[in-house]
């Protein structure tokens, strides 16, 4: 399986990360990405940027050495209730939004399945949403046969996260059984790599072993073709208003 880009990736504005856009989108032309997005984490993560640099995304070109690039936040989940942390002014800047739960972002220390089921079915049901971000996390497990079929039915993307095999090894479980019941339900999934160095861009061999030991359906994977991947941007991105992709 050739995965064509990386949507889910952090540049020096996230203060843990270590390159800076033009490296990362670099490293995207020499792994021969169609595509990769920029997804800074939002403004309630420590070492986040703030709102104007969001805000300001609008400068950065959608096309830059042949790569698509596709401006994003990897937003914050706040509550379970399901709310998250992009500005209301900053949303059309956006043509591409991870949502992810993180322990320095969300008040509980230890919340119950039922609660982060309800923070997730109030995310699929978020417009501005196009992917769920490495959903495996032990300390936030939720009802994935309930959710899961919500996520596909509301055109969201679920995440096989490649750092996952290496910061949240604990996970992995979880994420094997999540990608089974998208298997099952015919859900859609991305594969990403969450990447926070330039050298990681495109490196999803973890997430591939895995989808192979499934034996997990090409069609599923929606940036396991340029065809598949610009057909859910038309339906659920605004990155093809812009004149220059004409």
């Amino acid at each position: 399986m050739n995965i064509i880009a990386d949507t889910h990736t952090h540049t020096i504005a996230s203060t843990h990360a270590y390159s800076t856009l033009q490296e990362m989108v670099h490293a995207a032309y020499l792994k021969k990405l169609y595509a990769i997005a920029v997804t800074d984490h939002g403004i309630t993560m420590p070492g986040a940027p703030g709102r104007w640099y969001f805000h300001n995304l609008r400068i950065i070109p959608h096309l830059l050495e042949g790569v698509l690039v596709l401006r994003g936040q990897e937003t914050n989940i706040i509550d379970f209730d399901g709310n998250i942390d992009i500005e209301a002014d900053c949303v059309g800047t956006m043509d591409w939004v991870v949502a992810s739960i993180h322990a320095e972002a969300i008040p509980k220390e230890r919340p119950t399945v039922e609660e982060v089921t309800n923070a997730w079915m109030n995310i699929a049901k978020n417009p501005h949403i196009n992917v769920i971000g490495h959903s495996g996390t032990n300390k936030y497990r939720y009802d994935y046969e309930s959710v899961i079929p919500e996520f596909g039915r509301q055109g969201k993307l679920v995440e096989l996260n490649e750092s996952s095999f290496f910061g949240r090894e604990s996970s992995i479980p979880n994420c094997k059984r999540i990608m089974e019941i998208c298997k099952k339900r015919g859900v859609p999934i991305i594969v990403n790599t969450d990447s926070h160095f330039s050298s990681l861009v495109g490196c999803f061999d973890h997430s591939l072993a895995l989808l192979d030991e499934l034996d997990f359906p090409e069609e599923l994977v929606v940036n396991s073709s340029t065809e598949r991947f610009q057909a859910y941007l038309r339906e659920y991105s605004q990155v093809f208003n812009d004149p220059l992709l004409q």
